[in-house]
């Protein structure tokens, strides 16, 4: 069987490697970039989450599980960077009391293991220079170096007699009686079944595949800042808000990363380009069919106000600062430097709400990942098994 792989990010590469090894197909996989991890993959802070957060028998919550257990077993073969440093999620008020408490909950629910709620003396055993009312613990939420993961998936997938095809966009498809055709680059490819984990690039692909799904991705920029000098020695691991719960993101937090350095961010932000990674990124086509999607209005309606005050935030290192000192008081102005964000592909329907759980689409004899943000990296290969055991993918 000859299976086509658009993007090779590392859920994309992922899905590649379990395709070669489980069922001994012949795998291509597609990327308009010249290096693997190009996007999401190469733009986030790292974190391998325990599943803590997630709806108690979603996909999420699921492969996420599973797909850490999966993870730092592959980080130990291939000696790949992973180190469990924890997180503390806190309420900094008593407000956010009832909101913490349901998210140990949902954790135990999720059967997220060593699960513990602290008082404000507990947290700073854990995280000495943070404070709090309250707070949750996993100790087992790790960071990993995903880029290193991602290029380790891909030489999987040659050795075991596939390609990477990069600097390779896909320009044209049609699925035929007896399979995929694909026009990337300059070449002409024929498959059994096509896998489509495009991520930013998903509705390119889409529209390609004729899919009719109700949904578009919308791109989200959370942008960073870094603390400098001694000021990183001032967390241990990563420190999270109760997280508003009408939004799939977290909020600001202080995350440690395996390289040493310590992040906080990010915000979320509409893009001006589906790769719009600064306020100068701005692609006109890109923005057209953002802000013509029924489900943007309709989001943007609902959500204005927020919306106005992450923007706002976005120019002012002082939002960035306020947050981090509600849980690491001793932070400065000084201690924080702009860094590197990322774009985070958010899939919206047309009635305006923002997906999710990871959503997975079969048409025919294509796959089409229509939403896998975070935890994704941390879920990869627990996603890879899961949409090779679809029968449609196989079969047919």
């Amino acid at each position: 069987m000859k299976v086509g792989v658009v993007g090779a990010g590392i859920v994309g590469l992922a899905v590649a490697r379990e395709l070669a090894l489980t069922h001994g197909a012949t795998v291509t996989v597609l990327d308009k970039e010249d290096r693997v991890g190009a996007h999401q993959t190469g733009h986030n802070s790292g974190v391998v989450h325990a599943g803590i957060y997630y709806k108690p028998g979603s996909l999420k919550a699921k492969l996420c599980r599973d797909g850490m257990a999966l993870l730092r077993e592959y980080c130990a073969e291939h000696a790949i960077a992973y180190d469990e440093v924890g997180k503390l999620v806190i309420a900094s008020t008593p407000a956010e009391r009832s909101g913490l408490h349901g998210i140990a909950e949902r954790a135990r629910a999720n059967g997220v293991p060593g699960i513990v709620e602290l008082d404000a003396l507990g947290l700073r055993e854990v995280e000495p220079h943070a404070v709090g009312v309250a707070a949750v613990h996993s100790p087992h939420t790790a960071i990993a170096d995903f880029p290193a993961v991602a290029r380790r998936l891909a030489r999987d997938v040659e050795e075991s007699g596939g390609s990477v095809l990069l600097s390779h966009p896909v320009r044209a498809l049609r699925e035929t009686a007896n399979g995929v055709e694909v026009i990337a680059g300059s070449r002409r490819l024929a498959f059994d079944r096509l896998v489509v984990c495009a991520g930013l690039g998903t509705d390119t692909v889409a529209r390609m595949a004729k899919s009719t799904a109700d949904v578009r991705i919308v791109p989200f920029r959370g942008e960073y800042y870094a603390l400098a000098g001694a000021s990183k020695d001032l967390v241990r691991g990563l420190i999270y808000p109760v997280p508003d719960p009408r939004y799939p993101f977290l909020g600001v937090h202080l995350t440690r990363r395996i390289d040493g350095e310590v992040l906080v961010g990010p915000n979320a932000v509409m893009a001006l380009a589906l790769e719009g990674y600064s306020w100068r990124d701005v692609d006109l086509a890109d923005l057209r069919r953002t802000l013509t999607w029924k489900g943007t209005r309709k989001l943007a309606a609902r959500h204005w106000r927020t919306g106005v005050r992450e923007v706002v935030g976005s120019m002012f290192k002082g939002s960035f600062l306020a947050a981090a000192r509600r849980y690491v008081p001793e932070l400065t102005g000084a201690d924080l430097v702009r860094t590197t964000g990322g774009v985070r592909a958010q899939a919206v329907a047309g009635d305006g709400s923002m997906l999710d759980d990871f959503a997975i689409d079969v048409q025919g004899r294509v796959v089409l990942v229509r939403n896998a943000p975070s935890p994704a990296a941390t879920s990869s290969l627990a996603i890879a098994r899961h949409i090779v055991g679809l029968t449609s993918v196989l079969t047919n």
